[in-house]
């Protein structure tokens, strides 16, 4: 059975403290009797221990990764495709999200800057409460972890953001990128000087409950948010302390880290918390929480193959052929193939289905590909139109540790030792030493097949157009020509456009902020 510990006080703790220091007007104030307000709150651990389960429900709204964040971060590297009948979803891949309507991409800010406004509310307040000291450092680091992962989206999507550190004003100017990557960086480094590696074991209200912002996962953020900055000496020591730690190690299952079956496992090093059990059966679309909101994704109806969903996202060919570019050491398929995609093979399986037969009268649907990845696929379901998948979105995995590390030690100069951590990854799926196919490879040669490693691996997970982007890709014109020969959604990139644009609103209300460019 699904553990649910940590999200079922998340709606709860919500409703009590998201509009709670909006005002500082005192004049404007008008409390409503029935209603806590800020003065009857932040006073024991337990709305020390809500306020920051609050921070933690931004992460499950449309704008996060109830929805909207994974699509914005899959569909635009060339393993995903759209062919959405919504215009702004399918533009998402095209380059040419519309800077007049912000539907998805204007849905995410808002929910990263909710996100960072909640986890503000606990840093100003808890430590003014009386309550145990070790939980209240563990309260303050998960904000702190908070804070700086939702500013880690806001910096890595839009570039130039606002950078809010206290709750006292409501306009804060918009600030370079490097100054939004600093305080992420020290965010993350606070969070892992606060934070457990483990809840297990520990006293107080927080005790035992998985799900939670740990020091690995703290370390494992700061070292990604150093490596995405370039600073290969500074992530290669932070990842060896997350190594370090002992906790994580790789699941034998590949598809174990997709389903409900193995969440929080030894290779989650943060995950992203769904239940059907806890909550209502509502979807939390944004705005003020409800009572009835549950705490369940719609990626799986939005990614969901032909007729099970609504299929607004799918694989690509180019990920497909690569997956055949080389066998196990059996002379088997790569297994990930199969975890990561539906497509026309004997004995495939969905949804307690034959795929063959299913799609026997739609020859399209026949020989096309779709998402099997976080999909209620292997039998339990009929489809997935309830719109209320329970499945916790894994962020960062232990592999994810260890081919960064891998590409830490290539770009400072030990690409023999990058072997190592590869092949870690390789051997999970039975592919052959890589040190015996490929022996010897330059510096040059190993980051393009760390590039390569990395887009199998991580397929459709949110990771590969970071990856082309960190590596500046599109401004490489061979490589650029190459994405376009892989996926003509490239054909329509423009400079600038590897961020999304401003929206608007925040443009209007903050004056002074600036539109990226391409926009």
């Amino acid at each position: 059975m699904k553990t649910v510990y940590i999200k079922k006080f998340l709606l709860l703790s919500a409703l009590s403290v998201v509009m709670t220091g909006c005002v500082t007007d005192e004049d404007l104030l008008q409390l409503d009797p029935n209603l806590d307000s800020e003065l009857a709150f932040w006073k024991t651990d337990e709305d020390a221990v809500a306020g920051v389960n609050a921070a933690y429900s931004a992460l499950i709204a449309d704008g996060t990764y109830m929805r909207s964040t994974p699509l914005l971060l899959d569909l635009r590297g060339e393993d995903m495709r759209s062919n959405s009948p919504w215009a702004n979803m399918a533009n998402v891949g095209r380059f040419n999200s519309s800077v007049s309507d912000a539907a998805i991409y204007g849905w995410a800010y808002e929910m990263y800057y909710q996100g960072i406004y909640r986890a503000n509310q606990v840093l100003a307040k808890v430590p003014n409460i009386e309550m145990d000291e070790a939980l209240k450092q563990r309260v303050l680091g998960q904000a702190y972890f908070l804070r700086g992962l939702y500013l880690f989206h806001a910096v890595n999507l839009f570039k130039n953001v606002p950078i809010p550190l206290t709750i006292d004003e409501l306009k804060h100017p918009q600030k370079t990128q490097e100054e939004g990557w600093a305080q992420v960086k020290a965010d993350f480094q606070m969070a892992a000087d606060m934070l457990p590696v483990s809840y297990n074991g520990l006293t107080g209200i927080d005790a035992n409950q998985p799900g939670r912002a740990t020091k690995g996962a703290a370390l494992a953020f700061l070292g990604k948010a150093q490596l995405f900055t370039n600073d290969f000496t500074g992530a290669k020591a932070t990842f060896e302390s997350v190594m370090n730690l002992g906790v994580y190690s790789l699941v034998p299952n590949y598809r174990d880290n997709f389903t409900t079956a193995n969440e929080n496992n030894s290779e989650s090093v943060f995950e992203i918390q769904f239940a059907r059990e806890a909550g209502g059966v509502a979807l939390g679309w944004g705005g003020i929480p409800a009572s009835d909101w549950g705490k369940t994704s719609a990626r799986a109806i939005t990614y969901a193959p032909r007729s099970f969903g609504w299929t607004d996202a799918q694989p690509t060919w180019a990920l497909y052929d690569d997956f055949h570019l080389e066998q196990t050491e059996t002379g088997d398929e790569d297994p990930r193939l199969d975890a990561t995609m539906f497509y026309n093979k004997p004995g495939m399986m969905l949804y307690g289905v034959s795929f063959a037969t299913h799609y026997a009268s739609s020859p399209a649907d026949l020989n096309d590909l779709f998402c099997r990845k976080y999909q209620n696929s292997d039998g339990d379901f009929a489809n997935e139109m309830d719109w209320r998948s329970g499945i916790n979105e894994r962020i960062l995995r232990y592999a994810d540790v260890l081919l960064m590390y891998a590409e830490c030690l290539n770009e400072t100069g030990n690409t023999a030792g990058a072997y190592t951590y590869i092949q870690m990854v390789r051997d999970r799926v039975n592919l052959p030493n890589l040190a015996t196919t490929m022996p010897g490879m330059t510096q040059a040669q190993m980051r393009d097949q760390i590039a390569h490693e990395r887009l199998l691996e991580f397929a459709m997970e949110g990771h590969r157009f970071d990856d082309i982007r960190r590596w500046g890709w599109l401004q490489d014109p061979v490589k650029l020509a190459w994405l376009k020969s892989r996926d003509p959604e490239f054909n329509t990139y423009l400079a600038g456009r590897e961020y999304f644009p401003i929206p608007q609103l925040e443009r209007d209300t903050n004056p002074g902020t600036e539109q990226n460019p391409g926009y």
